[in-house]
């Protein structure tokens, strides 16, 4: 289809093939789009909402585009799409640390905070970490590092092309919700909260297309991670299907608690709450990075067995698993070791 007429089959509510995503986001990616038919096309796509094939053709065609990062073994990324305004500390970015703790290879895609108040590059950063390390010679530290960074700016230099509109629309669109699904690093394994009732089913379809073992999950609060506060639904994916679930934090063994009790901040801040987490400190914030990251140890161990869970039981006990081996990586200091070692490297490797 020319530009205009693919513009007119979403307005009308019709669906593009995923060859005919494909062809839309090489477009964008090769910068032949304006910002203005770029805007129409996304606004159009989502008022009608994303379907799988859409969004995988979208995302597959950006991982394309993007610079490769070759991490050996089995990879587990956790990321969040952001978008629940609830401006929490970093919850994603402290599981990583305890996940990487544990034992788990981590390859971390993300970027600097859009709808929250910190971003995982904004605490990186503040926790000591360089995030201008190229990415040749990132490279080199991946085959050896628990726990690998992929920041979207460097990776991605293709989105350069859509900077324009994606700061110029005020409304959400399909590039909200291709984080999680564009790691370079093309994790085995993928834990990503979406804030977006609609998307998060659509994104774990995704998944399920591409062979990859993955949970995406909202707490039922809106929270772009496993809540405390309430139930979180759970859309589990591995071999190729989706099956979904509803997970509380009593259903693992934690206590519940309110969304005000992990409110976070500024960067500097929210990197005290990190240091404070790896130092020992329990309580709310504990509690959550434990449930996260619990439920990422599950997807790790799922995926090493080949065997998949019976049931919503099945699940809560591989999670209430997860999260004391994840207690155990903070308890023992390994997650800990994990970011002094990271910030360790980042300095040498500035000097």
């Amino acid at each position: 289809m020319q530009w205009p007429q693919l513009v007119s089959h979403l307005v009308r509510g019709e669906d593009l093939s995923y060859e005919q995503a494909r062809g839309a986001m090489g477009a964008i990616m090769s910068g032949e789009v304006s910002p203005v038919r770029m805007a129409a096309f996304l606004v159009a796509l989502h008022s009608k909402g994303e379907t799988v094939q859409e969004l995988q053709g979208l995302a597959d065609v950006m991982v394309e585009h993007a610079r490769a990062l070759e991490v050996p073994g089995p990879t587990l990324d956790i990321v969040g799409t952001g978008g629940d305004m609830a401006h929490t500390v970093n919850i994603s970015t402290m599981a990583s640390l305890v996940c990487a703790g544990a034992g788990v290879r981590v390859a971390k895609h993300g970027n600097r905070a859009s709808s929250s108040s910190t971003g995982t590059a904004d605490v990186l950063e503040a926790l000591g970490v360089d995030l201008t390390t190229e990415p040749e010679r990132l490279q080199a530290e991946a085959l050896e590092a628990p726990m690998t960074f992929l920041f979207a700016q460097l990776f991605h230099p293709a989105m350069r092309h859509a900077a324009t509109t994606r700061r110029e629309l005020a409304v959400p669109t399909a590039f909200n919700f291709l984080g999680p699904l564009t790691n370079p690093a093309r994790p085995a394994v993928a834990a990503v909260g979406c804030a977006n009732k609609a998307m998060a089913p659509v994104m774990a379809g995704v998944f399920a297309e591409r062979g990859t073992d993955a949970a995406v999950f909202r707490g039922d609060d809106g929270l772009d991670e496993l809540t405390l506060a309430t139930t979180s639904t759970v859309w589990w994916v591995f071999d190729g299907a989706v099956e979904e679930h509803v997970l509380g934090p009593q259903d693992v063994g934690l206590e519940t608690a309110p969304l005000e009790a992990l409110r976070g901040g500024q960067a500097d801040e929210n990197a005290e709450v990190v240091r404070r987490l790896l130092a020992g400190d329990h309580g709310p914030v504990r509690d959550a990075v434990l449930f996260n990251a619990g439920l990422a140890l599950a997807l790790t161990e799922q995926q090493a067995s080949g065997e998949r869970f019976g049931g919503r039981g099945d699940l809560a006990e591989a999670v209430r698993a997860g999260v004391a081996r994840g207690a155990e990586a903070i308890d023992s200091g390994a997650a800990a070791r994990v970011l002094d070692g990271w910030v360790e490297r980042s300095r040498s490797a500035s000097r």
